[in-house]
């Protein structure tokens, strides 16, 4: 796909390609959520994404080669998208942006505590993290002696800060 090309500024084009809120979702969804199924990302983002939206930016993000498509060896009638190397490196630039929203936006305390661990955790964590993901989407090898995956380990920060809400253990309760 060609980008509307307004100027040869990286940020600009850098815009064109994420200047629409839901691409960047999509893919926060399939790096950090772990989801590669059209229903999955449908009926798994927060922020409620109608179907048609999503089916246009799968399109734009497939064309802009941030993504591939396949048949799902498990489920005749599913496809399964898979991030390339170009997506899988937004990682760094999307725990920029986490870390910035949690100094200056009204971020919940569930909702933060991955960019919280990404913005401690710094390059060696975002290498990490690019490694499993290049393990999960590309199929590249993975040294088993690393320990629990990234995303693991996020997810439960994030339970454990939802658990200790409901519990009223919570710092921010």
């Amino acid at each position: 796909m060609s980008l509307d090309r307004r100027s040869g500024c990286p940020i600009n084009l850098s815009l064109e390609v994420f200047g629409d809120r839901w691409s960047l979702i999509i893919l926060r969804d399939m790096i950090f959520g772990g989801r590669r199924h059209f229903r999955e990302l449908l009926n798994g983002s927060m922020e409620g994404i109608a179907s048609n939206i999503l089916a246009d930016r799968l399109k734009r993000l497939m064309e802009l080669g941030m993504l591939t498509k396949a048949d799902d060896p498990s489920h005749k009638q599913k496809a399964i998208y898979s991030l390339t190397e170009m997506a899988i490196t937004l990682v760094p630039i999307l725990a920029h942006l986490g870390a910035w929203g949690r100094v200056w936006l009204p971020t919940s305390e569930e909702l933060s505590i991955r960019a919280e661990l990404l913005e401690k955790g710094g390059p060696p964590l975002w290498e990490k993290f690019m490694d499993e993901l290049r393990h999960e989407h590309l199929g590249t090898p993975l040294d088993p002696a690393t320990g629990p995956s990234v995303r693991a380990t996020l997810q439960a920060a994030y339970e454990a800060v939802v658990a200790g809400k409901a519990l009223g253990t919570s710092p921010a309760a």
